[in-house]
């Protein structure tokens, strides 16, 4: 007989993602999260604490944000015929997240293909006026790449788990991505439109050796004046960005470059984010 999601969490779902909602700040008690499926032809069910929370989670969802008290938190991915989290594909994973403060977790291969996860800590901090914030994440099964802003190399050697972020005027900067010491783009060259006070986030996901290499899209609006935001996101390889429910429309494109590299190596993550 197939599961079914509690009360409890179903209607702290509708809450959390109703469409089109004002964003809202995130409060001194709680946190943000957001939860991206980057391991490709693995649809998975989604235990949080024991409780069925995201059912056949296809790969490159994104869902969220919840708006979650802070603590720890155990999550468990499980093939989605699994009656409870007793027999984990991954996992259990404990998430610690601080108040106030912002987060994606990733479920994704490593360097050489294996599942596994990072945590991400979103930098929500307020932009200067006039600047928006670009980070991107490198999650995917695939070398390290250059990353080419208007034909220069602007972060070399880029590997899976890390991030970089920039600040950068709100504009359009044309962008390529190529293989670590070349300039030939492999992707790209495609325009980048940066927003004031707005954090897009940027993520390369799937495997280069199995041709299945995809682009993650998610935002943090309202940083020009409140750290606190509300996270929208997209997944796949057309671009489009949307505010979320539970999953949402394959996105990106104008980011496509962006994915699989970085710019300007402003910030590193590991697999564990604090």
């Amino acid at each position: 007989m197939r599961k079914t999601l509690s009360a409890g969490v179903v209607i702290g779902a509708v809450a959390a993602f109703a469409a089109f909602a004002p964003a809202h700040a995130i409060s001194d008690s709680s946190a943000d999260l957001s939860v991206l499926h980057g391991i490709p032809d693995t649809p998975v069910d989604v235990y949080v604490n024991g409780d069925l929370t995201l059912d056949d989670f296809q790969p490159g969802s994104l869902a969220g944000p919840l708006d979650l008290p802070a603590g720890d938190y155990e999550v468990a991915l499980t093939a989605t015929d699994a009656a409870d989290a007793s027999a984990p594909v991954l996992g259990p994973i404990t998430l610690t997240l601080e108040a106030g403060k912002s987060y994606t977790a990733v479920a994704n291969l490593d360097a050489d293909g294996e599942p596994t996860a990072n945590l991400f800590t979103n930098d929500i901090s307020p932009t200067a006026p006039g600047d928006g914030r670009l980070t991107v994440r490198h999650v995917a099964a695939a070398p390290a790449v250059d990353v080419l802003a208007n034909g220069a190399a602007v972060v070399t050697g880029l590997v899976n788990p890390e991030e970089a972020t920039l600040n950068l005027p709100a504009g359009v900067v044309s962008a390529a991505v190529a293989l670590e010491g070349t300039t030939d783009p492999v992707i790209g060259p495609a325009d980048v439109d940066v927003q004031e006070g707005v954090l897009t986030i940027a993520y390369a996901w799937g495997s280069a050796e199995d041709g299945n290499l995809a682009l993650a899209v998610q935002t943090v609006t309202g940083l020009h004046s409140n750290p606190g935001g509300v996270n929208t996101g997209s997944a796949g390889l057309v671009a489009e960005s949307q505010p979320l429910i539970w999953t949402v429309a394959l996105g990106g494109g104008l980011l496509l470059v962006l994915a699989a590299g970085s710019v300007v190596a402003a910030r590193r993550s590991t697999a564990q984010r604090r």
